[in-house]
């Protein structure tokens, strides 16, 4: 590593506060009618952040609709407590999988490097197959803004290769812009 990514690691924030999104037509339709629904990817999330010192200020489960997942990323952007955003699910490539249209417009600056790296871990995970995986990752009024596919051996690929890593990381430089 080198040492300007070391001075700036050291100058980042050591905790930060999320928002996760899992977005999941289906989930949410259970969630609206039962006042509760299964999100092993938004617990497995919720978990690792906190162990990791983090704080969770925001989780929700909205369906894969551009108009509910830019509602969740405008509401984001609004609020001064919130540093990093995870939205998981909506990222693959059918016609109802929206979440990389629909957040990308939003962002400031992306960071297509997250999801180059993303698909090279996936390769040596899951083979060919990750050519049909796609994340994204950028920066937006100060906060880092990742979108992961909603498997939860992505999210925890995501979390422990990269958003852990990173984020604050992210968030400093986001916040000099």
């Amino acid at each position: 590593m080198s040492e300007s990514t070391k001075r700036h690691r050291a100058d980042a924030p050591s905790q930060l506060s999320y928002a996760v999104f899992a977005v999941s037509t289906s989930r949410f339709q259970i969630w609206q009618k039962t006042g509760s629904a299964e999100d092993v990817s938004g617990d497995l999330l919720e978990s690792k952040l906190r162990e990791a010192g983090h704080t969770i200020a925001l989780r929700e489960i909205i369906p894969d609709s551009i108009t509910m997942i830019r509602k969740a990323a405008e509401k984001v952007l609004d609020r001064d407590d919130l540093d990093a955003v995870v939205f998981s699910g909506g990222t693959g490539v059918t016609k109802t999988d929206v979440t990389i249209e629909t957040i990308a417009p939003l962002l400031e600056r992306t960071l297509p490097g997250f999801g180059e790296i993303f698909r090279r871990l996936s390769y040596d995970k899951i083979g060919s197959a990750a050519v049909l995986s796609r994340a994204l990752a950028g920066v937006a009024k100060g906060k880092a803004f990742f979108c992961v596919p909603g498997s939860p051996d992505a999210v925890r690929l995501c979390l422990e290769r990269l958003i852990l890593p990173e984020a604050a990381h992210v968030v400093k430089h986001a916040r000099e812009s």
